[in-house]
């Protein structure tokens, strides 16, 4: 199952090793606040930099076949597995030991972004660029030739030393992201594709495309996967937009949706829709239903991404001003955008809305070479509280606390400074598995990090088999009152 956090156990190193530096364990929030302020200046070129309750305890550089210039992307977690998507491929990593992090197997299958997820002997692949073929072999075509092909691939990760390429789909588009849902009945899964930018000039890619293709996986039969639905989700053609420049603002039109994040005890979905951030039901998980639409044409120019707090009460909508490659961590773009959007979900049933309450940015102004906005992030499940961390770029790693909504605040960070000759790069996805923050590194590889702080602390005793991030999962009170 994908559902992360749906059972608990006691980690043995988790009683017996807390994680919590002796010095912080008797402060107060306001003293442990202290401790977390940044160094004054830019770090210089490749310095690390972090608050005292955070350890960067490893990495891994990127391994062969991958060169200098493939980008890694999006991350899923297997019985102590990593893996980490790549344009040009994919790794798997034995994470068990966090702090010993070892490669496995790399698979060479060119065809960005390839975002990953996981779910039993499976994996998936998104493959949103025009490629001659649908093999791992394929060479890249223009996306006005009909014979071009983008969509999802299949793989049986049984033998993770082997992973063995077994299906692929066709979808309209590309699939520039996918969401792993699983059905109630545990037959089948369906992956919720999110692609967009069409153009009348692509004959597989046509306006206006305000659709995600929903793809039916038989588990007993995955190699009989198949387009099962295309599913109008703006019949009004959602935002219009607005055309602009970075620093004097634009919106991004809806054609389509950039990520969804489900949350299938809930049943509900949060999509991040390029000009609209939408809440559907999806107890029929073959067709989702708007419950509630929002736009910010004021501060959000690209709806990115979303996360649920816990009880399914909030999203936590991002913002990626630029598209992941502008310096927008500055006092230049200010503090409301290119940054988190905190929204309560209020009301019951079909009555359901997002209302806004508040933004959320990293404080810490970055270089004018260093490409930094609000990027992929997951919960950490602490008891009691809503607190996520959150991939920055290169404006590194944040670890922030949105219990009230109205008042988010940092907790605890991480940071390298510029890369050299100002090149691009940053931390693309940070989350939470297993009493360890892993991240995916663009330019550095795979980052490992430990929080050791007492206002987590609840959250090294959460175990999970699987996780996929976008497959949102629920973990109950360890200490019920």
């Amino acid at each position: 199952m994908a559902l992360a956090f749906s059972t608990l156990t006691l980690a043995p190193q988790a009683v017996a090793d807390p994680g919590v530096d002796a010095d912080l364990a008797g402060l107060s929030e306001a003293q442990l606040a202290a401790q977390e302020q940044p160094g004054t200046g830019l770090p210089g070129v490749d310095e690390i930099r972090n608050s005292r309750n955070v350890k960067h305890i490893a990495n891994l550089p990127k391994p062969a076949p991958f060169t200098e210039n493939s980008t890694w992307t999006d991350l899923a977690f297997q019985d102590g597995y990593a893996f980490d998507g790549n344009y040009d491929g994919f790794v798997i990593y034995d994470v068990r030991n966090p702090h010993r992090p070892k490669i496995v197997s790399t698979v060479l299958c060119p065809g960005s972004q390839n975002d990953v997820s996981v779910s039993g002997n499976l994996l998936f692949l998104s493959t949103d660029s025009s490629r001659s073929d649908n093999s791992c072999a394929s060479t890249p075509l223009p996306a006005t030739n009909k014979d071009a092909w983008e969509g999802i691939k299949v793989f049986d990760i049984s033998d993770k030393r082997n992973p063995r390429y077994i299906a692929a789909v066709e979808t309209k588009c590309g699939s520039h992201t996918h969401t792993l849902v699983p059905d109630k009945k545990g037959r089948n899964v369906y992956l919720y594709v999110s692609s967009y930018s069409p153009n009348a000039a692509f004959p597989d890619c046509q306006p206006p495309h305000d659709l995600i293709s929903v793809v039916k996986v038989p588990l007993k039969n995955p190699a009989a996967a198949s387009v099962l639905s295309e599913t109008v989700l703006f019949p009004d053609g959602g935002n219009a937009g607005r055309p602009g420049t970075i620093p004097d603002g634009y919106v991004t039109a809806t054609s389509g949706c950039h990520d969804i994040t489900v949350y299938p005890a809930k049943d509900l979905a949060a999509g991040a829709c390029m000009g609209d951030g939408v809440l559907w039901d999806i107890s029929d998980r073959e067709r989702p239903r708007e419950i509630s639409r929002v736009q910010d044409d004021v501060n959000f120019a690209f709806w990115h991404s979303a996360t649920f707090n816990n009880a399914g009460t909030k999203v936590v909508f991002t913002d990626e001003l630029g598209g992941g490659g502008a310096a927008t961590c500055n006092e230049t773009i200010g503090k409301t955008r290119g940054a988190d959007g905190i929204y309560d979900i209020t009301g019951r049933g079909d009555g359901r809305k997002l209302e806004f309450r508040s933004y959320y940015k990293i404080s810490r102004t970055q270089g004018d070479t260093e490409n930094c906005v609000a990027h992929n992030g997951s919960l950490i499940p602490v008891q009691g509280r809503d607190i996520m961390v959150q991939a920055w770029y290169q404006g590194g790693i944040s670890i922030w606390d949105f219990t009230d909504s109205r008042n988010p605040k940092e907790i605890g960070w991480f940071e390298r400074g510029p890369l050299p000759d100002g090149k691009g790069g940053g931390a693309w996805s940070t989350y939470y598995y297993n009493g360890y923050i892993y991240s995916s590194d663009m330019a550095k590889g795979l980052d490992v990090l430990d929080i050791r702080d007492p206002r987590v602390l609840s959250a090294k005793l959460v175990r999970v088999g699987e996780l996929n991030v976008q497959t949102q999962g629920q973990y109950r009170d360890l200490f019920p009152r």
